[in-house]
């Protein structure tokens, strides 16, 4: 399936954690700031409703399950170090989990570079909307499966041909591009984004806009 491609990038998070000395590990009953970092990640990715209030209850335990399940983890409810890693948090009870601004792949690396290239400029938001385009079009039978195909297709994108993808991306293109990969698509699934001051392009105006984010517009 298309979409284990993306998901096999979060147990190279996993793999960060092996041979870490022991830390934390939240679970039911859990509290603190640690427990509160997990339910913003949680809530931004959509895994998680209401407000981040810092207690470990059932409500934070089928979320982490969620979010284990979806990304090929252990699924136990509990946030140890492998979870944590693949969340991109750092727990307070060591230094096990990966630092969201670490590159965890090629592939990340990859699409943090596309997204440095094409979206350094716009919000924090912004920058994820135009990584999670990529990943859907890896789920798309219309494009290519992998990253770098969907990247270096063809045309699809400007940095490509003027040869700025080759930039080395900052540590917000690399959180943004992990977020990505962790679930949170800003676009709700559009598969297409363009700056209408900056293109003269008549085919990609013909698309329906589900949304703006900054200077792009998303469409499907």
């Amino acid at each position: 399936m298309r979409a284990r491609r993306i998901v096999a990038l979060a147990l190279a998070l996993a793999l960060l954690a092996g041979g870490a000395a022991r830390a934390a590990v939240l679970e039911v009953g859990s509290s603190g700031s640690d427990v509160k970092k997990v339910q913003q990640k949680l809530i931004q990715w959509g895994y998680l409703d209401g407000a981040a209030d810092g207690k470990f209850g059932a409500a934070t335990r089928d979320a982490v399950l969620a979010f284990q399940r979806r990304n090929g983890l252990s699924a136990d409810g509990r946030v140890g170090p492998a979870t944590a890693a693949a969340m991109g948090v750092t727990l307070s009870g060591g230094s096990q989990a990966a630092s969201s601004s670490s590159v965890i792949s090629a592939d990340h690396r990859l699409l943090a570079k596309l997204v440095y290239a094409e979206a350094r400029g716009e919000s924090y938001k912004g920058q994820v909307a135009v990584a999670a385009v990529v990943l859907n079009r890896v789920k798309s039978a219309s494009f290519p499966n992998t990253i770098s195909g969907v990247i270096y297709q063809s045309g699809a994108f400007s940095c490509v041909s003027n040869g700025s993808i080759n930039k080395t991306p900052d540590s917000t293109a690399v959180r943004a591009a992990l977020d990505a990969l962790n679930g949170w698509d800003p676009t709700g699934g559009c598969l297409y984004y363009y700056n209408p001051s900056k293109t003269n392009d008549t085919w990609i105006r013909t698309r329906t806009v589900k949304t703006v984010i900054g200077n792009h517009q998303f469409a499907v």
